[in-house]
């Protein structure tokens, strides 16, 4: 480029957010927090400091003990029924249209910050399918986001499909034309293209007849973290357990402590009268004294997080140990690669089952495609590689960057769209 864009890409993810820029010899992303080109999509409200943190800023605050509220996976928010509500934040309603406005507001001033001048447009990326199955509440979802962009200042907003985005990303590394199926598999949603790429197409502004089909999962790695944490932790705390009349112990608070946004559901004055109620008549004493204790204390994110840091090191080592002293002194926990693969076995087979469907949709035989192009954080789970490699026998993997592939290639798309 001679000239920098007018425009930025955003790709506001559930776990990680990044803003591409494209200006003359200078990386693509801008620098968010502490020179990283990533922002957790984290919010922590301090009540003994009554302040706002973000990113990694929010995690340490929380994690250093401070009071407050700590919320993350806030694009989940998108395309659900929270969307229209509020929560209680320091004693003051908060509705959950200007929690995300507060976020990406955060982006936008963060991003302007380092590239020393205003955005008016952007191009943001968006999942294939917010909502699966339901025309509807995907369109919502994106007039919602399109909406959120325009109140904290956005004057043009456009969206473009986020493994797009990766393709495009991908696509200034190549030297000859490759059928590719980019794989995107972020903190909410498993989505896959199906993209012819080449230098030469590079050039075009037009590139609907390249896109030979494109589909999507609601699976993400938030959905591994909750599966991990209900196989394989919740158990300790009475998951499963019996009651004294035979009868399994209500699952409800279980599923609310293993999902980022709905942990502080289990806090309220209604959830600790069920408890109470479940705790007089169930066998498994012991675990519920471990719940009662995470619910009291209101640990329900440090346990989450701790779950998260497992399913990371499961991608790379045969076991993760975790420490649960603050439920009971010396409680320890191991969980196996093969309890990861076991929990997780369902929602594997169903990405892997996704890809096999836009396969046929789309009329093209295995052999047909070239490369995966793999990116988003969650694709890095091993099992769910080898799931789609399956798929695919005779395609080449290829790794982009995880956190920064769409970022980059929304950035390539703004300054084509907006110059």
């Amino acid at each position: 480029m001679h000239a920098p864009a007018r425009a930025c890409g955003i790709d506001f993810g559930t776990s990680n957010s990044t803003v591409g820029w494209l200006r003359p010899a200078a990386p693509a992303l801008l620098a968010l927090e502490g020179g990283r080109p990533t922002l957790p999509s984290a919010v922590f409200f301090n009540a003994d400091e009554d302040s706002t943190h973000f990113g990694r800023d929010a995690l340490a605050q929380y994690l250093e003990g401070y009071e407050g509220r700590l919320m993350r996976a806030l694009k989940s928010l998108l395309g659900s029924s929270l969307i229209d509500g509020q929560t209680e934040v320091q004693g003051r309603a908060l509705r959950f249209r200007d929690l995300l406005a507060s976020f990406i507001g955060e982006l936008k001033q963060r991003a302007e910050a380092q590239a020393g001048r205003g955005f008016e447009q952007a191009v943001f990326g968006r999942p294939v399918h917010f909502v699966d199955d339901d025309a509807a509440a995907d369109r919502k979802a994106q007039d919602t986001l399109e909406a959120i962009a325009r109140q904290i200042g956005f004057r043009d907003v456009s969206f473009q499909f986020e493994p797009i985005g990766a393709a495009l990303h991908y696509e200034r590394s190549l030297t000859g034309e490759e059928l590719v199926l980019v794989a995107d598999i972020g903190g909410g949603t498993a989505d896959f293209s199906l993209v012819r790429l080449s230098p030469e197409r590079a050039c075009h502004d037009e590139r609907r007849d390249d896109l030979l089909g494109n589909a999507g999962i609601h699976i993400g790695g938030t959905d591994f973290d909750r599966a991990l944490n209900l196989d394989c932790v919740m158990p300790l705390l009475g998951y499963r357990g019996l009651m004294k009349n035979g009868a399994h112990i209500p699952a409800s608070l279980y599923f609310q402590l293993s999902t980022w946004h709905t942990i502080n559901m289990a806090y309220t004055r209604q959830a600790w009268a069920g408890l109470q109620d479940i705790y007089r008549d169930a066998a498994a004493r012991t675990e519920l004294d471990r719940l009662a204790r995470l619910v009291s204390q209101r640990e329900g994110h440090w346990l989450a997080l701790q779950v998260e840091q497992a399913k990371i090191a499961l991608s790379s080592a045969p076991d993760a140990q975790l420490d649960l002293g603050r439920l009971e002194e010396g409680l320890r926990h191991t969980i196996t690669v093969a309890d990861f693969v076991a929990a997780t076995a369902a929602l594997v087979e169903r990405v892997g089952g996704c890809v096999a469907q836009l396969l046929g949709d789309a009329g093209l035989r295995r052999d047909h495609i070239d490369t995966v192009y793999f990116t988003g954080g969650a694709s890095a789970v091993p099992q769910l590689r080898a799931r789609i490699a399956a798929e695919l026998p005779a395609a080449r993997s290829v790794e982009g960057d995880l956190y920064g592939s769409i970022g980059t290639g929304l950035a390539v798309e703004a300054a084509r769209r907006y110059g």
